[in-house]
């Protein structure tokens, strides 16, 4: 448990330190998402739908751009959700390993103690 508390507490402030850059890149993805819809002729919810999807590199393929302009800009949002997710994931791996090195080093204190 003490491994998890550490995890969440690290990794919440990282998203909080983190999160105007966060915020810029999914405003990005949105900005550029509803630009494809509008060219392609897509609903909103579509067009945003079209945008998480390709940022998130799932590309289930039921919406896809037609024209030149749209795929290259679909090409920066694919770019820009890779930035998005890798920052996430950064966070996420420096939360863990800080978390590992504060419960082993506890740990190994308290053994210390005890011998």
């Amino acid at each position: 448990m003490e491994f998890t508390t550490e995890f969440l507490r690290i990794f919440l402030r990282g998203l909080i330190y983190s999160a105007p850059l966060l915020t810029a890149l999914a405003l990005i993805i949105v900005v550029l998402g509803l630009f494809v819809g509008r060219i392609e002729g897509w609903t909103k919810t579509d067009a945003l739908y079209h945008s998480f999807i390709t940022a998130t590199t799932v590309g289930y393929g039921d919406l896809h751009p037609r024209k030149k302009l749209p795929k290259l800009l679909a090409v920066m949002i694919a770019f820009f959700g890779l930035v998005l997710t890798g920052i996430v994931v950064a966070i996420a791996v420096h939360s863990a390993s800080h978390a590992f090195d504060v419960t082993h080093d506890s740990r190994e204190q308290i053994k210390q103690v005890q011998e």
